[in-house]
């Protein structure tokens, strides 16, 4: 549907949030929304868990949304937050096979303003009634090149996007005493573009008890579903862990303002789970089958992560370009779905047993890299390229790998081949302004990849940062693999001997990029769970 903008409407920055969701609601969105058949509260469809907005390009967003029972998606839009001369999309309906799960692209939409957004669902008995309505609103994302009319625009919009990974996890989940996932509110309060959720967006295999000893025997008291009580194994479970996310406060809020990109890692299914993953020693699990594991644990990703479906040649693909006007493209992998078994990862030659991303990926990031011909090229890794994310042992007392990197400092071996074909491919076809994003690991890094320190070293020099946990666990710093030659130059993590600290430690941690629009300079920021810089960098873009 084809959106033009109201040339009387002068949209506020007032907040306009979820009365479903607990949060306030202006009396005039009430009032609009009052439903054509009056029904008792108990007959009305209920959007519980507020509205989420994701993969936004130039003029498009995903607008996504849940009912708690057979219903039909209704989504208002304007130019004003009073929905005025609003126009409303009958969307898709949600129905029990989708877990009550609705969304609508919104296309064509004007490039720069600023969007209010209505869902209401409407029932599907006799009464046909409408929910109480749940709004947010964002920024209509640039289109590349030339605007629609072939004209060359003067100089590129400034862009500010926050990244940050690990969510809910080791057993850190809601705590209403304690605000919450503040970190949300002190993202959305950056008032990003969008926000690249760099993976482990639940974590499926740790479960929330009611009540957890923190530090200096300091109580931590979790809000508990069923669903979060135990590992995930039935998919009710999986997307219960989505459902109990979403019961916080800031996360809605945050949803509802901020437009998403989505990646996952491994706690959307189990503990660093591959090929080789063995669940039979593990008790808390009655399924021992990581495939059917895998499978459930896909669905419910792909159920509540607010992105548009690739297509029918591979409906579960995850991988993509996200494009944000001429300064920036954002490709982001998977390396989880192709990758090949953890291993000790010392193989010296490529093949099924090395793979990480996978030919056909690896080959698609090489091509889109190529052709692009923005600014900047952020390549969204849900794990960093050379710290060591160890896994464990195999049969014969090897240290197995769960990330690239493989512990011994010496020539590309096992997955790092991948990486040096592709760091080889950026040098040879002179892509230039490549930077790393990255999670994983619960503490926030910035490196510096150096040829010249590296024992592999055909490639340009880059950077990679790394952000997180969101809330969760702290830990690190993880130690560093001369594989590619990285050189920590900013850490924050525990200190020695302590792990897995509470979000009560402070140390929770997520990144933010700007990009000038006027010189193209690209400046990142390490923030901390108040907002507050931590370490920042400013990079120059080069040319092709």
């Amino acid at each position: 549907m084809s959106f033009r903008e109201d040339d009387n409407a002068s949209p506020t920055r007032r907040t306009v949030l979820q009365a479903a969701t607990g949060l306030l609601l202006p009396s005039w969105a009430a009032a609009q929304q009052a439903p054509a058949v009056i029904a008792s509260d108990a007959e009305r469809p209920v959007a519980a868990q507020g509205l989420q907005l994701g993969d936004p390009l130039g003029g498009s967003v995903m607008v996504w949304s849940r009912a708690d029972r057979p219903a039909r998606m209704l989504v208002d839009v304007a130019f004003d937050e009073r929905f005025t001369n609003a126009r409303r999309i009958t969307g898709p309906h949600a129905l029990e096979g989708a877990d009550f799960i609705a969304r609508q692209d919104l296309a064509n939409l004007p490039e720069g303003r600023e969007v209010f957004v209505r869902v209401t669902f409407q029932g599907l008995d006799s009464a046909r009634s409408l929910s109480a309505p749940v709004t947010g609103r964002f920024t209509v994302a640039p289109l590349q090149g030339d605007d629609t009319n072939g004209r060359h625009r003067p100089r590129a919009r400034d862009v500010r996007f926050v990244w940050g990974g690990d969510t809910a996890g080791q057993g850190w989940g809601i705590n209403p005493g304690f605000g919450g996932m503040k970190i949300y509110e002190a993202m959305r309060q950056r008032r990003p573009d969008f926000f690249l959720h760099s993976g482990d967006t639940i974590y499926a295999d740790g479960p929330i008890a009611a009540s957890v000893t923190a530090e200096n025997g300091r109580l931590w008291t979790n809000l508990v579903t069923p669903e979060v009580s135990k590992v995930a194994e039935t998919l009710d479970e999986y997307r219960g862990r989505y459902r109990y996310n979403l019961l916080d406060e800031n996360m809605r809020r945050f949803n509802a303002e901020v437009p998403q990109i989505w990646q996952w890692d491994d706690h959307e299914v189990t503990n660093n789970w591959s090929d080789s993953k063995d669940l039979s020693a593990d008790a808390r699990y009655t399924v021992k089958s990581v495939p059917l594991l895998t499978a459930r644990g896909t669905r419910a990703f792909l159920d509540y992560a607010p992105m548009r479906p690739f297509d029918a040649r591979e409906s579960q693909r995850v991988y993509r370009k996200v494009s944000h006007g001429p300064l920036l493209d954002v490709f982001v992998l998977d390396m989880r779905s192709y990758r090949g078994p953890n291993s000790a990862n010392l193989q010296q030659q490529p093949g099924d047993d090395t793979a990480f991303l996978g030919r056909e990926q690896l080959d698609w990031l090489k091509r889109e890299l190529a052709r692009s011909n923005a600014t900047w090229k952020v390549i969204a890794a849900d794990m960093p390229v050379g710290l060591h994310v160890p896994d464990g042992k195999d049969a014969a007392g090897n240290a197995k790998w769960e990330a690239i990197a493989n512990g011994d400092n010496g020539p590309a071996r096992g997955r790092e081949l991948e990486i040096a074909e592709l760091l080889t491919f950026i040098q040879r076809r002179r892509v230039r302004n490549t930077v790393w994003l990255t999670a994983d690991v619960h503490y926030c890094a910035a490196h510096y990849y150096d040829p010249n320190r590296a024992a592999y070293s055909d490639f340009e020099p880059f950077w990679e940062f790394v952000a997180g946990p969101l809330n969760a666990g702290t830990f690190g710093p993880n130690a560093l693999d001369g594989t590619f030659g990285p050189q920590l130059a900013f850490v924050k993590a525990p200190a020695a001997g302590q792990a897995n600290l509470s979000p009560y430690a402070g140390m929770q941690f997520f990144g933010e990029v700007n990009i000038d629009g006027r010189s193209g300079e690209l400046v990142v920021d390490l923030r901390d769970l108040e907002g507050t810089s931590i370490y920042r960098k400013a990079l120059s873009p080069r040319g092709s």
